[in-house]
C-alpha cells in the first residue's frame, strides 16, 4: 500500500471568498432512491445471514424513479398515476439448491422504507414496484465468495472523506435535517419530505435557497400557504442562526406566484409524485451534502454490499479516519482522505492511501506525521467491522 501523508496548500473552501454546498432531503427523488437501495440491501443481506449463515454476493445500487401524476389541491388533493420504482441490480437468488426470493423481499423492503419515512404517501396505492433484479457475473460472484475473513475488494474505486464540516456545509446540514424532524413535523404538518437546501457563501454572508414541498390537505387556501411560508423562512433562519455566525438570508420557495396561486403544493409531501424524477448516486454524498468545493467520489454508497464493495466501505472509512485525524492529532486543522482499491486485494490493504492535512502554523513532520499513519493503519485494521454496522443501520450514508 502506498500511504502518502502530505501537508495540503490548497485551503479549505470555508477560508476561500465563495463556497456552495447543498443537501437533498429525504423526501426528494433521488434521496428516495438511495434510501430505497440500500434498504433492499440491508434485507437481501440479512435473509442471506439467516438462511445460510453469510451474506452472499450482491449489489443492488441501480435504482430508478420515474415520478408520478397528481392533482394537488388546497384541502387535498390526489395521486392520479403511481410514482414508479425500478429496483435493478445483481443478487444471488438461488444457494445450495435453494430458491430465495429477491424480488418479493427487494419489494416488501421497498414497501417498508416508504411506510416508514414518508407517511404521506400510501405505499400500496401511490407506489409502483417494480423489480428487476438478476444474478451476477461468474467472475465478480467467484471474486466475492473468495473474500473468506479478508474481503478481497471488488471493484477498483475510491473513497473520500473530510473533516471538519465548514461552517455553510454545518449550516445547510442542520436547516434540512431540522425540517424533517420529527419536533418540527409535528409543529408544521403543512411540511413534506422533500426538502432541499442550496447554501451559498460570499465571505461572510450566507444565503439559503430552500425548497420545501407544502401538503395541501394541511392547508386550506392561498392565503394560509402564504402565512405558512413566511413562519417556515423565519424557522429557516432561526436553525441557521442557531450553527453560524454570518449574516443570513433565506429564500424558501422562489418559483412560487402567489397571485397566480402556483405554488409549491403536493398531495404526499414529494415531487415524485409528478414533478421530479430520480436515480441513486445522484444526490448526497457519504457526507450527507454536495460539495462541489471538496474532492468528491461520484460513487453511489447505497446498495452496494457490504461485504466488499469498496465504493461503500471506503467512503464511510475515508470520512471516520479524517474526523479522527482532526479530533485527535494536535496542530491539524483539517483533513482531506482518498483511499483508492484495486480489484482482487484485500479491503484493508488500498492500493493508495492520500492523507492531505491542513495543520497550524509550521510544524514539523514527524511532530504530526506517526500518529496520523497509526489511526490511518488502525481504521484499516478494523475495516470488516464497517460491516456489522451497516447492517444495524448505524451509520449515515446520504
Amino acid at each position: 500500500m502506498e500511504l502518502s501523508v502530505r501537508i495540503d496548500s490548497v485551503c479549505s473552501p470555508g477560508d476561500r471568498p465563495v463556497e456552495v454546498v447543498e443537501r437533498k432531503g429525504r423526501g426528494h427523488p433521488d434521496t428516495i432512491c438511495d434510501a430505497v437501495a440500500e434498504r433492499v440491501g440491508l434485507r437481501l443481506s440479512r435473509y442471506y445471514l439467516e438462511r445460510f449463515g453469510t451474506i452472499l454476493h450482491h449489489n443492488v445500487d441501480k435504482v430508478l424513479l420515474c415520478a408520478g401524476r397528481a392533482r394537488p389541491a388546497f384541502g387535498g388533493g390526489e395521486v392520479l398515476e403511481p410514482i414508479e420504482i425500478y429496483l435493478a441490480g445483481r443478487v444471488t437468488d438461488e444457494c445450495a439448491g435453494v430458491r430465495i426470493p429477491v424480488h418479493e423481499i427487494a419489494v416488501d423492503a421497498c414497501r417498508e422504507w416508504i411506510r416508514d419515512r414518508l407517511p404521506e404517501v400510501d405505499a400500496d396505492h401511490d407506489v409502483r414496484i417494480i423489480s428487476r433484479l438478476r444474478p451476477g457475473s461468474a467472475d465478480l460472484t467467484k471474486l466475492f465468495v473468495q473474500s473468506g475473513p479478508s474481503p478481497l475488494a471488488n471493484d477498483s474505486s475510491c473513497g473520500v472523506g473530510f473533516a471538519p464540516l465548514t461552517d455553510l456545509e454545518a449550516t445547510v446540514l442542520a436547516v434540512e435535517r431540522r425540517l424533517n424532524s420529527q419536533e418540527v413535523k409535528h409543529a408544521h404538518p403543512e411540511i413534506g419530505t422533500d426538502i432541499k437546501v442550496m447554501g451559498i457563501r460570499h465571505e461572510q454572508r450566507i444565503h439559503l435557497t430552500v425548497a420545501c414541498a407544502f401538503i395541501g390537505r394541511h392547508v386550506k387556501d392561498v392565503h394560509e400557504y402564504a402565512c405558512r411560508k413566511q413562519e417556515i423562512t423565519g424557522l429557516v433562519h432561526r436553525i441557521a442562526q442557531g450553527v453560524t455566525r454570518c449574516e443570513l438570508s433565506v429564500d424558501l420557495n422562489v418559483a412560487d406566484d402567489i397571485e397566480q396561486n402556483l405554488v409549491y403544493l403536493t398531495v404526499t409531501g414529494t415531487s415524485a409524485e409528478a414533478g421530479d424524477d430520480g436515480e441513486v448516486g445522484r444526490g448526497n454524498r457519504a457526507s450527507g451534502l454536495i460539495t462541489p468545493f471538496r474532492p468528491m467520489s461520484i460513487e453511489a454508497v447505497a446498495g452496494k454490499n457490504p461485504v466488499s464493495h469498496v465504493g461503500k466501505l471506503y467512503n464511510v472509512l475515508a470520512g471516520r479516519m479524517a474526523a479522527e485525524i482532526v479530533g485527535s492529532v494536535p496542530g491539524v486543522r483539517g483533513a482531506t482522505c482518498v483511499a483508492v482499491s484495486q480489484i482482487g486485494r484485500p479491503i484493508g490493504e488500498p492500493h493508495t492511501l492520500d492523507l492531505a492535512l491542513a495543520v497550524e502554523g509550521a510544524p514539523k513532520r514527524d511532530a504530526f506525521e506517526p500518529a496520523v499513519r497509526a489511526i490511518a493503519n488502525d481504521h484499516l485494521a478494523r475495516i470488516t467491522s464497517l460491516t456489522d454496522e451497516l447492517l444495524s443501520e448505524a451509520v449515515t450514508l446520504y
